[in-house]
């Protein structure tokens, strides 16, 4: 999260449970049990159940907050971030090219910030065409030509060709709207958390969906100075958060995301955050896999 963007105006969406049967949720429940049927009958996102040969689910991490998830003929971007400019010598991050997608093609985002929302890196990513995919009530325009624009809203899955994608509740540090994303592919199941505090909804979303094979959480507990009056408290999770995150969420693997910057102006980031985060590490809990920008997940 940086402030080069200006605060705009947005009006979420009413959030509803969809567990109750009022103001539409008895037909989001019905459809929420209609997608779990599939995904069942499928294989995704059962616990134990794995795709082999040409539907492996593979991840790469990119820049930043970004990652890849590429299945043989399917490529699909969560907050992928080409931009040098946007955090200009303060990240040490290598950009990692994302003009190479194979086959159908998708971008999710969190939020509409220029590190999360980097308009340059979707042109690129969906240069042959595809589907952007963020939480409604936000808006991202202009969009690139031949991209369809896919406002999703909390907790109704979306079915994004050969990717079930479902936004779920997170917490800015600025107070604007953001999501995090839980995704389906090739027998893994994914979470991606932005750039979030530290919220409520963990137990909620880790009930509602189990067990991950991976979460990919922000870890540099970054506290700006630029909103007055400042407040020294983090506005992104602390490594500690994030494995307390990953730890409710019943996560195989934690793999941190958005930390490294240094020297941005108003900007801070915790000291030592990777080694703050394996000093979090516990027998049973989620092993810490550390990825270098363009270094490709292996499942074990």
């Amino acid at each position: 999260m940086i402030r080069d963007q200006p605060d705009r105006p947005v009006s979420p969406p009413r959030e509803a449970d969809p567990r109750s049967p009022s103001a539409g949720g008895l037909n989001r429940r019905m459809f929420l049990k209609s997608s779990a049927a599939a995904a069942i009958s499928l294989g995704l996102g059962v616990p134990g159940v794995r795709a082999t040969g040409a539907d492996t689910l593979r991840v790469q991490r990119l820049a930043w907050a970004g990652i890849r998830l590429q299945l043989a003929n399917a490529t699909l971007f969560i907050d992928p971030l080409i931009d040098p400019t946007i955090w200009d010598s303060a990240l040490a991050d290598p950009m990692v090219a994302v003009d190479d997608a194979v086959g159908d093609s998708y971008v999710l985002v969190t939020h509409r910030h220029p590190d999360h929302y980097d308009a340059t890196a979707v042109a690129a990513a969906l240069r042959n065409g595809g589907t952007l995919a963020h939480a409604a009530g936000t808006s991202f325009h202009p969009l690139p030509a031949d991209v369809r624009e896919r406002p999703s809203p909390p907790w109704e899955p979306q079915l994004l060709g050969d990717f079930t994608a479902t936004p779920v509740p997170a917490v800015d540090g600025y107070g604007d709207q953001q999501v995090s994303w839980v995704v389906w592919a090739g027998g893994r199941r994914i979470f991606h958390g932005g750039d979030t505090m530290w919220h409520g909804n963990w137990w909620r979303i880790g009930r509602q969906f189990g067990r991950f094979d991976a979460v990919f959480l922000p870890i540099n507990g970054a506290r700006f100075s630029w909103r007055k009056p400042s407040s020294d408290e983090s506005a992104v999770l602390t490594p500690e958060q994030a494995m307390s995150a990953a730890t409710i969420l019943g996560a195989k693997y934690l793999v941190p995301i958005h930390y490294g910057v240094s020297g941005a102006e108003g900007y801070a980031e915790v000291n030592d955050a990777l080694g703050r985060l394996r000093r979090a590490v516990t027998p049973d809990g989620p092993q810490v896999r550390i990825l270098q920008p363009g270094e490709w997940l292996d499942w074990g």
